[in-house]
């Protein structure tokens, strides 16, 4: 159940209340794809750096280590060792992922695992099986993801048949939450508004998929290469026909920038790779802005990352040593970054709960919005 607690203008506070804990929103879902965060990270490190959520992926799980034998080990919570909220994708942006592997069918979606080529068919009521077994708080309809630009047509049909799906996306969840041996009985379920870049086509789609009344609403089919002038317009577009007390998950962003306009315009919760995909490479957010430890002028730095961040890696080690570290291939150089850059995703969100819960959003997006993508 999501709980509107205040807004500014058009940015909103709230609470998420889950069977696995409530969420204080807005909040960055930290992505785990295969039930850990790349970069050596776990779940019990999560805690440290101030996560909430947990975002694991479907169509990874389901070829390996495969959702039935996850299911055995007492669900993703058991597995991971995660104890709050966990969301799993659908699996449908990964077979768009697959586009020279796939084809798409009323029924659902056929496709080659990248793993061993083995043909897999994914269609609404696997997914949700799947995710079932996978015993993730929220689960996420089966879509299309559509590339952009798109032509018009297709976009238009993809819609319709992506609110086929959700449809039976619904039943097939209620189905198995009644079942005695469900792992969550619990589960939540998210629509996905599609749509490409044609402000028409979203607003029509929206306005069909929240008569349906579910837990929440997510923007999907953004992020995927349209310039983020395009994804700020649809959201603007999209978000007055968006239930004002559902939850709203804008999918696959962002960079801190994208999180600042994108709560502005009344978004709830994120995602992304870039936070440990970065840092893996040594790419690191501060409130400063981006810093590279791969830069020879860190050599000598005795400072720490960012000397106004708390996180387990500011407050011990120095950003000479991170270098050092990347320079000579060590596994820990990954692991202490990524552990900065969520911490750093994470506080952020505080940050911005904090301005709305005082009334200065406002001042801390115009504040900060110029400032948190800049490379130093």
């Amino acid at each position: 159940m999501y709980k509107l607690i205040k807004t500014e203008d058009t940015a909103r506070r709230g609470e998420f209340v889950t069977v696995h804990g409530t969420v204080q929103t807005p909040a960055f879902m930290n992505v785990a794809t295969c039930g850990t965060i790349k970069g050596a990270v776990s779940a019990y490190d999560l805690k440290d750096l101030h996560c909430q959520i947990q975002l694991c992926n479907t169509y990874h799980l389901h070829l390996r280590p495969g959702d039935e034998s996850v299911k055995q080990l007492g669900g993703l919570h058991k597995f991971t060792g995660w104890d709050g909220m966990i969301l799993t994708d659908s699996g449908g942006f990964q077979v768009f992922s697959l586009a020279s592997l796939r084809k798409i069918k009323e029924e659902g979606v056929y496709f080659a695992s990248h793993i061993d080529g083995r043909r897999i068919f994914m269609g609404p009521e696997e997914s949700m099986r799947i995710q079932s077994n996978l015993g993730s708080t929220v689960a996420m309809a089966f879509d299309e993801c559509v590339e952009n630009p798109a032509e018009y047509q297709y976009a238009k049909e993809s819609c319709e048949r992506t609110v086929r799906w959700l449809k039976r996306c619904k039943a097939e969840m209620e189905r198995l939450n009644s079942l005695e041996d469900t792992i969550n009985p619990h589960q939540l379920l998210f629509g996905i508004n599609q749509g490409s870049t044609y402000e028409r086509l979203r607003i029509e789609n929206m306005c069909e998929i929240a008569q349906m009344n579910l837990d929440g609403y997510a923007i999907g089919g953004l992020a995927v290469g349209e310039p983020k002038e395009e994804m700020y317009r649809i959201i603007s577009a999209v978000e007055p026909f968006m239930p004002k007390n559902k939850i709203r998950y804008l999918m696959g962003v962002g960079t801190p920038g994208n999180i600042l306009e994108a709560v502005r315009r009344g978004v709830d919760l994120f995602d992304c790779v870039m936070p440990s995909r970065n840092a893996r490479h040594g790419h690191l957010f501060t409130m400063q802005g981006v810093i590279n430890m791969n830069n020879a002028k860190y050599a000598l730095d005795t400072q720490p990352i960012d000397p106004t961040c708390d996180c387990p890696t500011c407050r011990k080690f120095s950003r000479a040593y991170i270098r050092h570290l990347f320079k000579s291939g060590e596994m820990l150089a990954m692991r202490l970054c990524v552990m900065h850059n969520l911490y750093f995703y994470n506080t952020l969100m505080e940050r911005i709960r904090d301005a709305l819960d005082q009334g200065t959003y406002t001042a801390f997006y115009n504040r900060y919005i110029d400032v948190l993508d800049r490379r130093i």
